[in-house]
């Protein structure tokens, strides 16, 4: 899994704002919206629920998407960035 905390990334195809909800929710929310996307179109997920920023990302990798970032952004905020790589 890439994480990084800096450099460019690409402008989101789409956003969804997980904050305030917990693992399982998160990534079954994050697993639902990668569904409705175009393959290679890139998600941010916002969360601010600490164990999601590996679950989220780990989940997403074992189903065949590419993390392309995971970085802190706020005290208890966090971005996971995800490309689509799989129907």
């Amino acid at each position: 899994m890439s994480t990084t905390g800096q450099g460019t990334l690409p402008q989101p195809d789409r956003a969804i704002d997980l904050r305030g909800d917990v693992c399982p929710v998160t990534f079954a929310k994050t697993k639902i919206a990668l569904e409705e996307m175009q393959i290679g179109q890139v998600l941010l997920v916002r969360l601010d629920y600490e164990p999601a920023t590996r679950n989220v990302p780990r989940s997403a990798e074992l189903y065949g998407d590419e993390v392309l970032a995971v970085r802190q952004v706020g005290e208890r905020e966090w971005e996971v960035w995800l490309r689509k790589r799989v129907e």
